[in-house]
C-alpha cells in the first residue's frame, strides 16, 4: 500500500545544467566560512589555518539564477557573497585528498546571502548563525556547469558587481583551503552524496543589498548568477 501524507511533500529543488535537458536535485548544501584571508580580515577576524569550518542552509533556500526576490525579511542589513559553488555527483565518507575531485559532478557561480545584523548579534552571544545564513533565497546559484567543461580549478577570476559597479574581485587561488580539501576534510564528518552541494566562501568586497538592487557575479569558465532585490512598493 502507498504510503500517504497529512499534505503534499515539498518538491525537491533542481538547477539547470549546462549542455544537459537534465536536472540537478539538490539534497543539502554546505559552506565553508573564512576561506578567503582578505574576507577574514575585513570581518575582523583571522583565518583558521588548522581546519576550515562549515555552516549549513536548507535546500529550499535554493534561489535560480535570474530571480527578483523581496528584500530579506527580519534584517536591517542583508550582505552579498560571491562564491564557487562545487556540486557533487557522487558520495563517500573519509574521501582521501587525491580522490577528493572524483565526487564532482560539476562547478556553479553562487550568491550566499546573509543577514549580517543577526549573524553579528549570534556571534556576539556566542549563538548559531542560522537566523543569519538560513533563508528563503539565501542561496543563489547559477546552471551548474559540467567539470570537464570547466577543467582544472586553478587561478580563474571570481567577481561581482552591485548595480554596475565592481565590488568582489579575486582569484580562485586565493582559497585558504581548496576544493579537493575542502570534500575530504568534509567527508570526515558527513557522509557526502549526490547532490549535496558546497558554497566555497567569498572573497573580500562583501556588502549591503538593497531594494532595487541588481547583482550580477561571474567566475571564468562558468554561467554568471544574476539577481534582483525588488523595489519597494
Amino acid at each position: 500500500m502507498p504510503a500517504s501524507y497529512l499534505f503534499d511533500p515539498p518538491a525537491v529543488p533542481v538547477i539547470p545544467v549546462t549542455g544537459d535537458a537534465r536536472l540537478f536535485p539538490v539534497r543539502r548544501i554546505f559552506c565553508v566560512g573564512r576561506n578567503y584571508a582578505a574576507h577574514a580580515a575585513e570581518m575582523g577576524n583571522e583565518v583558521d589555518r588548522e581546519a576550515p569550518f562549515y555552516f549549513t542552509k536548507s535546500a529550499h533556500a535554493i534561489c535560480l539564477s535570474g530571480a527578483a526576490i523581496p528584500y530579506p525579511s527580519g534584517t536591517q542589513d542583508c550582505h552579498h557573497e560571491m562564491e564557487l559553488v562545487v556540486a557533487l555527483g557522487q558520495g563517500g565518507a573519509r574521501v582521501d585528498e587525491a580522490q577528493a575531485l572524483g565526487l564532482v559532478f560539476g562547478y556553479a557561480c553562487g550568491i550566499d546571502l546573509t543577514r549580517r545584523d543577526l549573524q553579528a548579534a549570534a556571534k556576539d552571544k556566542r549563538r548559531p548563525w542560522d537566523l543569519g545564513k538560513d533563508f528563503d533565497n539565501a542561496a543563489v546559484i547559477a546552471p551548474i556547469t559540467p567539470a570537464a567543461a570547466l577543467g582544472k580549478i586553478g587561478d580563474q577570476r571570481i567577481w561581482l558587481d552591485r548595480d554596475g559597479e565592481r565590488v568582489q574581485d579575486a582569484r580562485l587561488s586565493e582559497m585558504v583551503w581548496n576544493v579537493a580539501e575542502i570534500i575530504a576534510h568534509l567527508s570526515r564528518y558527513y557522509r557526502l552524496a549526490a547532490g549535496d552541494l558546497i558554497y566555497t566562501g567569498t572573497p573580500a568586497g562583501v556588502g549591503p543589498v538593497a531594494p532595487g538592487s541588481a547583482l550580477e557575479g561571474g567566475i571564468d569558465g562558468l554561467k554568471p548568477v544574476r539577481l534582483r532585490i525588488e523595489p519597494e512598493g
